[in-house]
């Protein structure tokens, strides 16, 4: 990965099964779908906890 995108491998939240994908940073992303399609499963449950992990793991361990 490099710094430009974010990367979803394998995301399987609720309706989500195996879903892999490629965000580029910094650029305006729409997700659509029929109703119960799993975007917010994407945009929030996903995406949103992988962000919440990096940040607790940026913190130190002695604070």
């Amino acid at each position: 990965m490099d710094g430009n995108a974010i990367e979803v491998r394998g995301a399987r939240e609720h309706n989500l099964r195996n879903v892999s994908l490629t965000l580029p940073r910094n650029q305006l992303i729409v997700l659509t779908g029929v109703s119960g399609s799993g975007k917010s499963s994407l945009a929030f449950d996903t995406l949103y906890a992988e962000g919440q992990r990096r940040y607790l793991e940026s913190l130190s361990s002695y604070a």
